[in-house]
């Protein structure tokens, strides 16, 4: 069976932590900027985990992301 290929746009979106666990960057900070609070800003920039439906769904686009 040949490998499977890795979607190149999904590879970089995505990081895995030292634990095993996914995480990914937050919508709402190309523009529209001024409205929000400093505190929406800080905590958008930040990264967050994913849900085990998008983890399977992940692990499928990108097989060497373990």
């Amino acid at each position: 069976m040949p490998k499977l290929k890795t979607n190149k746009t999904a590879a970089k979106r995505f990081e895995v932590t030292g634990g095993g666990k996914i995480r990914r960057g937050n919508t709402g900070m190309n523009h529209l900027k001024m409205k929000k609070s400093a505190a929406a800003k800080r905590r958008l920039s930040m990264k967050s985990g994913v849900t085990s439906g998008e983890k399977r769904v992940i692990q499928k686009l990108v097989p060497g992301l373990k």
